[in-house]
């Protein structure tokens, strides 16, 4: 009579399909030289094959280029696989660098999704054999509108090469991997050409940092980008401030209702004379010649202070307050009116720092 096995015949045909145990960090047989030579040599491996994509550069990079600059739709960026992925990157570039595009997937396209693109836009196409099944089912069809085509392949003498209006030559001399099969060098060598091409329409289309911003509106590049000082700054009588015939007993009941270590000391058309800080009231209770009863604040200030205006980045701010090693900055107008005060709790509030 034949054993009964207890294990699941399922578990029984896909037992040589299981993964081997890793070996544990203190294993004999991890050999980190090896692994670590390994990592050296995907690196070197990727790097060389973004080298040689600079003598590429060429006629046809100029005639994308222009293709892409000329387009009054969008460009339409399609690939499978690795190269969907790559492809879905370079469209984000695109669109957040001053060129309008998104990604649409090939297969899907076939059922439908081919009606998002029109007769105005540029298909870029991305497939490392330039064979891949989905992008040739629907290339015809994008051909038969009149639609520019350009082609990012490893193969110039492949079917989507041959369509294309435009090829960009990405292929490698070699992958990364050492079974020459996973995607590595040549997907990195796609998004490097992406990545030029966005970077060369960026500039050709004199696309600024307040650009970058309008597309990029949330989190801390948003906020270094689009924050300013009129956004965070104290106003109106929340803005500490004494004439300059004051006591020092006024201005610290100033500072301490206001609460931000210092007050501004104006004249009487509220012109900025100089400030008073916490810093300014140590050094007058160190200098024994001092007599604080009697001494006018405008002895005791700190003339012609640091100041910033109100349509200033608050980022500007804190690189103020940090290269002069102060904790508050006044806000003045053009005729040196103070108009509000800020210090660094404010700006670790907003989160710019």
């Amino acid at each position: 009579m034949k054993p009964i096995s207890l294990l699941h015949p399922a578990l029984l045909m896909n037992a040589h399909l299981q993964p081997r145990a890793v070996a544990s960090a203190g294993h004999p047989l991890l050999n980190l030289e090896r692994l670590k030579a390994s990592a050296v040599a995907v690196i070197a491996t990727e790097a060389r094959a973004i080298e040689v994509l600079a003598t590429r550069i060429d006629e046809s990079f100029q005639r994308a280029c222009q293709l892409m600059l000329e387009c009054p739709g969008r460009v339409v960026v399609s690939g499978m696989g690795k190269s969907g992925h790559i492809g879905r990157k370079i469209a984000a570039t695109l669109a957040s660098t001053g060129t309008p595009a998104f990604f649409v997937h090939p297969g899907e396209a076939s059922h439908g999704d081919l009606g998002m693109i029109t007769h105005k836009d540029v298909v870029l196409a991305l497939s490392n054999s330039g064979e891949t099944d989905e992008l040739l089912t629907i290339l015809p069809l994008i051909r038969r509108q009149g639609i520019p085509l350009i082609a990012m392949t490893g193969n110039d003498s492949s079917s989507l090469a041959g369509m294309a209006d435009v090829h960009l030559d990405v292929s490698v001399p070699a992958e990364a991997c050492p079974l020459g099969l996973a995607p590595t060098a040549s997907t990195t060598a796609a998004l490097a050409m992406g990545d030029a091409l966005a970077i060369a329409l960026l500039e050709a289309r004199g696309f600024t940092a307040d650009d970058f911003a309008r597309s990029h509106p949330a989190g801390s590049l948003g906020r270094r980008l689009l924050l300013h000082i009129g956004d965070v700054m104290h106003t109106g009588e929340t803005v500490p401030r004494v004439h300059r015939d004051a006591s020092l007993s006024e201005a610290l009941v100033e500072m301490t209702r206001k609460g931000l270590g210092m007050t501004a000391v104006v004249d009487a058309e509220n012109r900025l004379l100089g400030v008073f800080t916490d810093g300014d009231l140590r050094r007058a209770l160190d200098d024994a010649a001092i007599d604080l009863r009697r001494t006018p604040l405008a002895s005791l200030m700190t003339p012609n202070p640091k100041t910033i205006g109100a349509d200033k980045l608050a980022v500007e701010a804190a690189r103020l307050m940090e290269d002069h090693k102060i904790h508050a900055l006044l806000v003045v107008d053009a005729d040196n009116r103070v108009v509000g005060a800020l210090n660094i709790h404010d700006l670790l509030r907003a989160r710019v720092v």
